[in-house]
């Protein structure tokens, strides 16, 4: 996020001025880069800084919301990925109480950023109508209204506002999910699993119900579910395991697991071999955890994926891997003693301590 804000900088300020007054040259530049970038700007953080920039055009172009509109409508296709974000962030603030133009306008604005955080604040106020409309954009021809379909009615959206009926009951998301579910685009199928996966952390049986009636329907399906599906597979869930055939790992068996060294600073790099013989043709999901260490001296799992593969009978495989130990901003490491565990088809079959120094 550090980096991300960089986005909103001096020089993304002058664009805007420029490509607004083509379409609004009443526009006071002056008057908008003094609101935008005030004494604390350097201080602010990403979402901090779009927001300044939506408040100072709400104080600098036409106080009509439709007028307004017109104008970010012209200036959108100027502005792609994140830097995008100020066209829908206006419509979240200042568009409630004109619901069809703040409609057209998100489905508008997404095809150059994301509206996906915007219509949050629709859901809140009324999720029925809401839904509906995500229900009618996830039939659009475009792809990036069809993921907004998906990606704005997350329960968990990051970054996006809360949504408690819908953490509380995702049961009204499933139909726009299910219109997606043979989706020609990868990026919407990977709004659908994320959605989805999001609904299994609170509500596995909900997954558990849409595997049921899709699993094996399309390989586009297939690929939503499995993605959708990691949460659960991480967790060790026996149904879930069992669905993509990944069965008990009793003919399994797992040799000369090290680790070197025993103990390391925060910063250096663990490494770790194991081999894995089976006694029968087996499919095998193969992963590690790390307990962690955390501030107060509770202890944390993170499961990661080393493979899924297919083993022999009577075959053994051998495996390396290193994890790294540098504080990362998603990540501060702890001295103390950690856990590294192998994870055969969801079940731990040996652990090694180590120390963090």
């Amino acid at each position: 996020m550090t980096g991300l804000k960089e986005i909103y900088n001096q020089e993304l300020i002058s664009q805007l001025i420029d490509t607004v007054k083509e379409t609004y040259p009443a526009f006071n530049k002056d008057r908008f880069e003094e609101l935008s970038m005030q004494e604390e700007w350097p201080a602010l953080a990403l979402k901090e800084r779009m927001r300044r920039i939506t408040v100072a055009l709400y104080e600098t172009l036409p106080k009509h919301y439709g007028e307004a509109l017109a104008v970010l409508w012209d200036a959108a296709p100027h502005f792609k990925g994140l830097s995008g974000i100020i066209f829908p962030d206006y419509v979240e603030q200042y568009g409630l109480e004109h619901w069809d133009d703040s409609m057209k306008a998100l489905e508008y604005f997404t095809h150059y950023s994301t509206s996906e955080f915007a219509v949050r604040p629709f859901l809140l106020l009324d999720q029925e109508k809401m839904i509906a409309q995500l229900l009618i954009w996830s039939k659009h021809e475009n792809e990036h209204v069809r993921r907004l379909a998906s990606e704005g009615s997350r329960p968990r959206l990051p970054w996006g506002k809360s949504i408690p009926a819908l953490k509380s009951d995702p049961s009204p998301v499933l139909p726009i999910l299910e219109q997606l579910m043979q989706d020609e685009s990868l990026y919407v199928r990977k709004s659908v699993a994320n959605n989805l996966n999001d609904i299994s952390k609170t509500h596995p049986h909900l997954l558990k119900k849409v595997a049921e009636q899709w699993y094996g329907t399309h390989p586009h399906t297939d690929w939503i579910i499995k993605h959708a599906y990691r949460t659960l597979l991480k967790k060790g869930d026996k149904q879930a395991l069992s669905l993509f055939g990944y069965h008990d790992a009793d003919s399994i068996q797992l040799q000369d697991l090290t680790c070197e060294p025993s103990r390391i600073s925060i910063g250096e790099t663990l490494k770790f071999t194991f081999h894995i013989h089976s006694n029968r043709d087996q499919k095998v999901r193969i992963e590690y955890a790390i307990d962690y260490v955390k501030a107060r001296g509770m202890r944390h799992r993170k499961v990661f994926k080393i493979t899924e593969t297919n083993i022999g009978k009577n075959e053994t495989k051998s495996y390396t891997k290193t994890q790294s130990f540098k504080d990362l901003s998603t990540r501060k490491h702890y001295k103390g003693i950690h856990t590294l565990s192998v994870i055969i088809n969801g079940e731990v079959k040996k652990s090694l301590d180590f120390q963090i120094c």
